[in-house]
């Protein structure tokens, strides 16, 4: 999808809300919607995984507070679902989502990749008072397809169109790097399977994703694609 207006429509949508007063409460909010929306992605490659090892994947986050299960307005066809929530509805739901997420669990034994959820959502904020703009800034965030390697580059437009909103708190925006260098010294640098890749000044791994997506076709096989890197690096 296009994501040059992406943050643009966010913020259009979110000023309109009276519990937002401001970019830092707009950026807090784009955070945890985001982040659920990434980690729903995310959780669909561990579950794969584990159902081709056979086993049985357990998310740490509770089945109806999952993305896929609330936050979808549209079917696979595209076709408006017609139950999911907005309004008051939506408020009260996400207020519970907020305790859930908050309240897990976590011991020592505990992975990171699950833990990191009641971290997330440890000093987070849900601000929004309307909950039908809510339900239309969560359409326009589910547009995203994550999995998709167009749409992972997602997050270097939506970090650049933040720092520009705080431009003057620094200089932080500077280092950014649009995709089509990172893409341009991926293809001279030609990595290969079994070459470790590494990015120390990673900001928004625009580096790391376009050598994602030039080793990818490497793979040959959706098997290899699955490997864990120690078994594709030497």
């Amino acid at each position: 999808m296009a994501t040059q207006n992406l943050v643009k429509r966010l913020q259009n949508i979110m000023r309109r809300d009276a519990g937002i007063s401001g970019d830092a409460q707009r950026i807090e909010q784009m955070v945890w919607l985001f982040f659920l929306k990434v980690y729903d992605a995310q959780e669909t490659e561990w579950e794969y995984k584990a159902y081709k090892a056979k086993r049985k994947f357990v998310s740490i986050i509770p089945e109806k507070y999952r993305w896929r299960n609330w936050a979808h307005a549209k079917d696979a066809d595209g076709k408006d679902v017609g139950t999911a929530l907005t309004g008051e509805e939506l408020l009260a739901f996400i207020n519970e989502l907020f305790a859930a997420l908050k309240g897990i669990v976590v011991t020592p034994e505990t992975p990171m990749r699950q833990a990191i959820v009641r971290e997330v959502f440890a000093d987070l904020n849900q601000y929004q008072k309307n909950g039908i703009l809510l339900r239309q800034v969560v359409n326009v965030i589910d547009e995203i397809d994550f999995s998709d390697a167009e749409d992972r580059h997602t997050f270097g437009d939506i970090y650049e169109g933040i720092l520009k909103d705080l431009q003057s708190a620094g200089n932080a925006g500077e280092f950014y790097t649009p995709r089509a260098v990172t893409d341009f010294m991926v293809g001279r640098l030609a990595p290969k399977l079994g070459e470790r890749v590494a990015d120390f000044a990673a900001g928004t791994c625009g580096f790391l994703t376009s050598a994602l997506d030039a080793l990818s076709p490497q793979a040959g096989t959706i098997e290899a694609r699955h490997l864990p890197p120690e078994r594709l690096w030497h």
